[in-house]
């Protein structure tokens, strides 16, 4: 049943997913693996509150369990409390301190949260770490682009924009977010250029589902 579960994890089919890990988690209630995909599945629903105990629960059985905490800090901040969220990315940045192998999770998370308080300083410096641990996570160089253009620091917001876009170049997102940073620096090519992919992405993005046969 819990393979089950996980393939349908894998298939982002978050119901079913959810009914095997019950139903694998009646019969091994400790299977720490199992609440943590739970929790995972919770969080994908936007049913954050199930998460928090989902994770809550697998911690208990797997104290330490630094993707757990980092996944917990998550469902916290889907509830609004950001508080509790940076104790609990705080906490997987600690446990892994030691550790020769670091998840550069927490560091994006928390830095993430930082930047949605206005705390861009700090923030830098977790996204820094998460660069450092893992340099070809788009998602890092992006928040730490943000985070240089709100100091109005262009080239350095300029390097990790592109470094993203060169990590995730199906990402419409990014192609946004440079149009007007170019055009803002005067590099008038680059940003109709990035202009134009981003509407075409919108386009392609938004166009109707093909009937199934």
């Amino acid at each position: 049943m819990k393979i089950v579960a996980l393939d349908y994890v894998l298939l982002g089919d978050y119901p079913h997913a959810h009914k095997w890990l019950t139903r694998s988690l009646a019969w091994s209630p400790k299977d720490s693996e199992s609440w943590y995909y739970l929790g995972r599945t919770k969080y994908n629903e936007n049913r954050f509150a199930e998460a928090v105990s989902a994770f809550e629960q697998c911690l208990k059985l797997d104290p330490k369990n630094v993707k757990a905490e980092g996944n917990l800090g998550l469902s916290f901040a889907g509830l609004g409390l950001n508080e509790e969220a940076a104790t609990a990315y705080q906490t997987a940045i600690a446990w892994q301190s030691q550790l020769l192998v670091k998840n550069p999770g927490p560091y994006i998370d928390l830095g993430s949260l930082l930047l949605d308080e206005n705390k861009t300083d700090v923030a830098i410096s977790n996204l820094f770490q998460a660069v450092e641990i893992s340099p070809r996570d788009s998602k890092a160089h992006e928040l730490l682009g943000k985070a240089y253009a709100r100091l109005d620091q262009l080239r350095k917001a300029q390097t990790e924009l592109e470094k993203a876009l060169d990590l995730s170049p199906q990402s419409t997102n990014l192609h946004c977010m440079l149009a007007p940073f170019y055009r803002k620096q005067g590099l008038t090519e680059k940003a109709k250029l990035e202009f134009d992919r981003c509407a075409a992405m919108h386009v392609t993005h938004s166009s109707p589902e093909p009937p199934c046969p």
